[in-house]
């Protein structure tokens, strides 16, 4: 019987790479995206596309209950995947910004998250997959309101793994670390609607780091991956027999683990503020 899984955010990068890597091995991928116009292009590429917004609760269950329509009931796995990044100073942060990520990149998720785990449960199986980041391992300057979303989702998935043990339902991590996508250049608008860095306290500062990092294409990240580097660690993990708790993707998601084993968090700081 043909496996099914829903990957959320496939309009590009890691969510379209995922999309296609899954259908070419045989699963019913429906690939969802926030935007009709999205959607209907990847209807146009052979998927199945309901539209889900993490913003719109409403979305959420009329996307999810297209899937099930069409599946008579079941699904077998779910990748939550769609975020996005709002990068600047913690204390230039308003609280509203915070509020608005949140929304997108972690209740949302969880939102979706518990409209499927009735729908595992009944079927005695599943896989829920949560696209989290190295900085739900360590938090690196500028980009305190995406560190906070993943660090908030790497201990709600911890929590709901223990809470689901025994249940048939595996809740599986992933930590990508620097992927080629368009998260930087979505942001823009973002951090333009939000950080008046202009009046900031920083303001060097981000005249001299954060303003080039985020307005110059200045090429991949030295230990840049591809997104099919993070599709081939999904394939393991809804695939596996027994999949693990968290798979790392790139270099700097391994270094970060290790960091964390093995040195106390000051000098772990001290390290984080070179970079």
């Amino acid at each position: 019987m043909q496996k099914s899984i829903l990957i959320t955010g496939c309009s590009s990068g890691i969510g379209y790479d995922a999309a296609h890597g899954l259908k070419a091995r045989g699963w019913r991928v429906f690939a969802s995206c926030r935007q009709p116009q999205d959607c209907e292009r990847l209807k146009g590429e052979g998927f199945e596309s309901p539209l889900i917004d993490y913003t719109d609760a409403a979305s959420i269950a009329s996307g999810l209950g297209e899937v099930l329509e069409a599946t008579g009931g079941t699904l077998d796995a779910l990748f939550n995947n769609g975020a996005h990044g709002l990068p600047g100073a913690v204390e230039d942060l308003p609280t509203e910004a915070l509020r608005e990520i949140f929304e997108v990149n972690f209740f949302g998720w969880h939102e979706l998250t518990r409209l499927v785990i009735p729908v595992m449960r009944a079927q005695g199986h599943g896989r829920i997959v949560q696209n989290s980041s190295v900085l739900g391992l360590v938090a690196f300057q500028w980009r305190g309101a995406y560190a906070a979303t993943k660090f908030a989702l790497e201990g709600l998935s911890d929590t709901l793994r223990v809470e689901l043990r025994g249940s048939g339902i595996d809740v599986i991590l992933i930590e990508p670390g620097p992927v080629t996508s368009r998260l930087r250049q979505n942001a823009i608008p973002i951090f333009e609607r939000f950080i008046n860095w202009q009046e900031s306290a920083l303001r060097e500062q981000y005249e001299a780091n954060l303003l080039n990092r985020l307005y110059q294409d200045n090429g991949p990240d030295r230990f840049e991956l591809p997104a099919s580097a993070v599709t081939a660690k999904l394939i393991q993990a809804v695939e596996s027999p027994r999949p693990r708790a968290r798979y790392y993707v790139t270099i700097p998601t391994y270094f970060a683990g290790y960091l964390r084993r093995i040195l106390p968090t000051r000098v772990i700081d001290a390290i984080l503020a070179r970079l």
